[in-house]
C-alpha cells in the first residue's frame, strides 16, 4: 500500500516524497489511519521500523486546522532521552516544510529563557523530557489544557528510567478528551497497567512479535575472561578482526566503563567518540554529529543510545558488557540492520554473564551462535586472586621493594632484610653515630673571608638576660622538708609570704 493511499494531505505527501519514500512500514501502514480517525493506538514494534513517522505524518495532517495560543500548546510528545527529543524534531521539520507550525522542545541543558520564548509565541507541537516539561508547568510558564494529542514513546524505556511516576502526573494534566498514541518495544506489566488506565479503547498494533530481533542481523558470541583489560583485548581483536566494518557502536553497561573504552581505543588509535547521560547537551550532540558524519567511526556509548537514535548505517554492534536486562539487549543490536540492510552484532561474554545469556535467548526465543573457535570452555582457567584483588606478583614484586629498604627499630638498631633468607635472617645492625653538627657561628662574629656577612648579623644584640636563681621545687611530704635546725632558702618566694604574722594570745 503506498501513502497516497492512507489518507495523508497533499503537503505532507510531496514532503515524504521529496523525501525519498515510497512504500510505508508495516506499523506505518497500520497505525495511521487509525490515527487520522481519532482512535487511541497502542503500537507494538521492534525498534527501527518506523515508529517515528507513524505517529510524525498523521500529525502533521491533523494539525493543518487549527492555531496554536501562547503557553498552550496543541499536541505533546514525551520522549525518554534528550537525542530522541532532538531527532523527532528533526522529523517534524522534514516532513512539516510545507506546514507553518511551531515547534518547540524542551529538554535538559538549554536555557530556560529560550525556551520560555517559544512558548510564549504559541506551539504547535510541543517535544519534551518529562523532566524539564513539569519544571516548566511548576513554573507557570505552560499549560497542558489544550493538549489535543498526546504521544508517549518509547514506553519501556520510560520505565527503565523511572518516569512513570512523571508520565502519570502529565497525564492528569492534559484533558480527558485528548487523543492518545502509545509506542512501545515491549510491553512489561507496569507498561500494560498503564495502557489500562490512561489509554480508552486503543487499537493495538504489532508490526512483529515484541521483543523479537531483526532477521538481516548476525548474532554472535564471543568468549572473554573476566578482567576489564581481558575484556578490552577481545573488544579491539573483534573490531580489528571485523569484516566490512564501516562504522559501529560499543555499548557498556556503566557510564564509568564507557569513559575507560573510549580512552583505551583512543590510545590504540581508533577514531572513537563517547556518549553517555552525564555529558552536557552540547557535547553529546558534537559526539553524534562526529559519527554521522563518519569523523568517528566508533561510538562508545551506555544505553542512552540503545533507543530511537536514526543513524541508519551503522554496520556492526559490539555489546561490551552482556547487558543485565534482555530487553536492552533487543534495542542495542537493533541499532544496526535497519531498513532492511545486513548489520552485525558481537556480545563479550565472561563466566559470570551466563544468567543474563539465558535471559537474553529465553527472550528473543533463540540460541545465539558462538563466534567460530570461541567458547567460554576454551577460556583458560584464571590465576587465583588475593584478598582485596591483589595479584600475588604485584604484591610480591611490592614486598621486594619494600625490603630492599632498610626499616627503623624502636631501639634505634636498623633492620636489614635479606630477601632470599627467612625470618631468622634479619640481624640487627649498630646504628650509625649521628655527624655532630657543626658549630653555629655566632652573630657578633666577624665573617670569614669570601663570605657575606647576613644584614640581620648587623643589628645590635639585646644585653644578655641576668642568670636566673636556681629554683627548689616546693614538696609536701614531711621527709623532703629541710630540717628544722638549718635555715630554709626562701628566695624563690614573693616577699608578701615573708612578712611577719602577729598572732593575738587567746
Amino acid at each position: 500500500m503506498p501513502f497516497n493511499e492512507l489518507g495523508l494531505s497533499d503537503k505532507v505527501l510531496s514532503a515524504v516524497a521529496d523525501a525519498g519514500y515510497t512504500e510505508p512500514t508495516p506499523i506505518q501502514a497500520q497505525a495511521i489511519p487509525h490515527v487520522l480517525a481519532r482512535r487511541d493506538v497502542l503500537g507494538l514494534a521492534q525498534t527501527g521500523t518506523g515508529k517515528t513517522a507513524a505517529f510524525t505524518l498523521p500529525m502533521l495532517t491533523l494539525l493543518e486546522q487549527g492555531r496554536a495560543r501562547a503557553r498552550m500548546p496543541r499536541t505533546l510528545i514525551l520522549e525518554p532521552t534528550r537525542e530522541l527529543a532532538a531527532q523527532v524534531e528533526e522529523n517534524f521539520v522534514k516532513y512539516g516544510k510545507n506546514h507553518k507550525l511551531n515547534v518547540a522542545l524542551l529538554i535538559g541543558g538549554v536555557s530556560f529563557g529560550d525556551q520560555d520564548a517559544k512558548l510564549l509565541r504559541g506551539v504547535d507541537v510541543l517535544i519534551a523530557t518529562p523532566g524539564r516539561l513539569l519544571d516548566h508547568v511548576e513554573r507557570g510558564r505552560l499549560l497542558l489544557s489544550g493538549i489535543e494529542i498526546l504521544v508517549i514513546d518509547e514506553a519501556d524505556r520510560m520505565l527503565d528510567m523511572g518516569f512513570i511516576p512523571d508520565i502519570e502526573r502529565v497525564c492528569k494534566l492534559v484533558p480527558f478528551t485528548r487523543q492518545t498514541l502509545f509506542f512501545s518495544a515491549t510491553m512489561p506489566p507496569e507498561i500494560q497497567r498503564l495502557v489500562s488506565q490512561f489509554l480508552s479503547n486503543p487499537v493495538q498494533i504489532e508490526a512483529s512479535r515484541p521483543s523479537s530481533t531483526a532477521s538481516t542481523i548476525t548474532q554472535l558470541l564471543v568468549a572473554s575472561g573476566k578482567e576489564d583489560y581481558e575484556k578490552r583485548e577481545t573488544l579491539r581483536t573483534l573490531i580489528n578482526g571485523s569484516e566490512n566494518l564501516q562504522n559501529g557502536i560499543i555499548f557498556c553497561n556503566r557510564k564509568r566503563d564507557v569513559a575507560v573504552v573510549h580512552k583505551s581505543l583512543q590510545r590504540h588509535g581508533f577514531k572513537v567518540v563517547a556518549l553517555h547521560g552525564d555529558m552536557d547537551q552540547r557535547s553529546r550532540m558534537q559526539a553524534l554529529d562526529a559519527f554521522r558524519t563518519g569523523e568517528a567511526n566508533l561510538l562508545v556509548a551506555s544505553d542512552v543510545a540503545a533507543r530511537g537514535l536514526d543513524i541508519p548505517a551503522v554496520s556492526h554492534v559490539f555489546n561490551y558488557d552482556t547487558p543485565h536486562h534482555a530487553e536492552d539487549y533487543v534495542h542495542r543490536i537493533g541499532r544496526t540492520g535497519r531498513a532492511g540492510r545486513a548489520g552485525v552484532a558481537y556480545t563479550i561474554v565472561t563466566p559470570s554473564d551466563s544468567k543474563s545469556l539465558a535471559a537474553i535467548e529465553k527472550l528473543i526465543g533463540r540460541a545465539i551462535d558462538w563466534k567460530e573457535g570461541s567458547s567460554l570452555d576454551t577460556l583458560p582457567a584464571s590465576e587465583p586472586r588475593s584478598r582485596g584483588g591483589r595479584d600475588k606478583e604485584k604484591r610480591g614484586g611490592r614486598e621486594e621493594r619494600r625490603g630492599a629498604r632498610p626499616a627503623r627499630r624502636r631501639d634505634g638498631a636498623e633492620r636489614v632484610a635479606v630477601v632470599d633468607e627467612p625470618e631468622e635472617a634479619v640481624v640487627a645492625a649498630p646504628a650509625a653515630v649521628p655527624a655532630a653538627k657543626p658549630a653555629r657561628r655566632r652573630k657578633d662574629a666577624e665573617p670569614s673571608q669570601g663570605t657575606t656577612a647576613n644584614p640581620r648579623e648587623r643589628k645590635e644584640k639585646a644585653p644578655p638576660a641576668p642568670p636566673r636563681a636556681p629554683v627548689t621545687p616546693l614538696t609536701h611530704r614531711r621527709s623532703e622538708r629541710a630540717p628544722v635546725d638549718e635555715p630554709a632558702d626562701t628566695s624563690h618566694l614573693p616577699a608578701f609570704l615573708l612578712r611577719p604574722v602577729k598572732i593575738k594570745a587567746g
